[in-house]
């Protein structure tokens, strides 16, 4: 029984995406104070983080009631 051929690569498509992260970091620099602020501007643009960020919210919430 031989390998299963891969139809994708986590690996590569990671690079990719910082690929374009970082040339769009590049092209936008002047607009933000570092890459973290960057970054952090990036993540609030997307839906995944906005439904991440309310779960962990809930989270803090119900562990700060006890």
């Amino acid at each position: 029984m031989g390998a299963k051929v891969k139809t994708f690569d986590c690996v590569e498509w990671k690079d990719r995406a910082q690929e374009r992260l970082w040339a769009e970091y590049e092209a936008r620099k002047d607009e933000f104070a570092s890459e973290v602020e960057f970054l952090n501007a990036k993540a609030d643009e997307s839906e995944i983080a906005k439904i991440v960020r309310a779960k962990i919210a809930r989270a803090k919430a119900a562990a700060a009631k006890g």
